[in-house]
């Protein structure tokens, strides 16, 4: 019999990629979405063709209906939670709320698994924003980084500290677990809140001459493409020595600006676009990069693909699907 994982926003961005990936390898998936951000799109109906995949659409707020959902599953990777920042300002409240609510409901369902080998919970590199203000943080930025938090009647705190309080909530779950917290993670169907696609769509729309704003353009990140990061969280999940462990998902080098990030969107485009420098973005850091030594020793795998071949994949992809259809990815 094939060994059934659940995953939670199962019909987004890394719920849709992890799905596809761990199908091929023989499980059994059933997705859970309340398409609050993730969309039904014909890339997710393509996918839900697949014998070993399908979805099921319940609100994770209501417990009845997820201790409902079965108890056979070998593992359980929670995904959905209320994210972005127009969310967080204007529903802060919620956002935080919300998220430890869904997350306690998921552990209940966990407890009454008869078999379940892991629960993989998706942290943020938001957690380690309060530490970067009130203290030095090191940059690449490793797991055993002492964790402080924002001003508690700030907005942006509500999701950081949703996310920490996650982060404990699985400690003291009793459950067998692995926590991890994605870096700048990108790829096709992430929707457009993210600057390689933001960007990518810039380039499209503009012409010959035409100049692309880019915020922040000297703070730095390292990008991980989205085949690379499927691939640490489906060994993650059968790697003994990754339980109880705390994990960054992402790339620790190289180290590049937004402006060159924007720079390579621009040549993978091939139009003559220049670039207009803007102010930073308030609340952006000016470096950020995960330590991943732990991550990589652990797994045995480090990141593969490297940015300018994700961003010409990513172009493709958006390019066919979105930009030339008017499709969507994601809300």
């Amino acid at each position: 019999m094939s060994q059934r994982i659940l995953i939670t926003g199962g019909a987004g961005f890394i719920g849709f990629h992890l799905a596809r990936c761990l199908s091929e390898k023989g499980y059994d998936i059933c997705l859970v979405d309340n398409y609050a951000r993730g969309i039904h799109d014909e890339n997710l109906a393509t996918l839900l063709l697949h014998p070993r995949i399908s979805i099921i659409e319940i609100d994770l707020m209501d417990c009845d209906a997820v201790l409902g959902l079965g108890t056979d599953f070998f593992a359980i990777i929670h995904l959905a939670a209320i994210i972005g920042v127009r969310h967080v300002l204007e529903r802060a409240y919620a956002v935080l709320v919300h998220n430890v609510r869904m997350l306690e409901n998921v552990i209940s369902l966990g407890k009454q698994q008869g078999r379940l080998s892991r629960l993989l919970f998706a942290s943020t590199s938001e957690i380690y924003a309060g530490t970067l203000k009130h203290f030095e943080l090191p940059v690449p930025t490793s797991e055993s980084t002492a964790l402080a938090v924002t001003d508690l009647s700030a907005p942006r705190t509500s999701y950081m500290l949703s996310k920490i309080m996650g982060e404990a909530m699985v400690h003291q779950s009793d459950l067998p677990f692995t926590i991890f917290r994605p870096h700048n993670i990108y790829g096709p169907r992430m929707g457009m809140v993210h600057v390689i696609p933001e960007q990518l769509k810039n380039a499209f729309q503009a012409t010959a001459g035409d100049s692309l704003q880019v915020y922040s353009p000297s703070h730095t990140r390292t990008f991980c493409y989205i085949d690379d990061a499927v691939e640490m969280l489906q060994r993650m999940l059968t790697c003994e020595g990754c339980n109880g462990e705390t994990l960054n998902l992402g790339r620790q080098a190289p180290e590049v600006t937004i402006r060159d990030v924007v720079e390579d969107c621009i040549n993978i485009s091939g139009k003559p676009l220049r670039i207009e420098e803007r102010p930073p973005t308030s609340g952006s850091p000016e470096r950020r990069a995960p330590d991943m030594q732990k991550t990589n020793h652990l797994l045995g795998y480090k990141s593969r693909i490297g940015l300018h071949q994700g961003i010409e994949k990513t172009w493709a992809w958006y390019c066919e699907h979105v930009f030339t259809r008017q499709g969507v990815s994601s809300k």
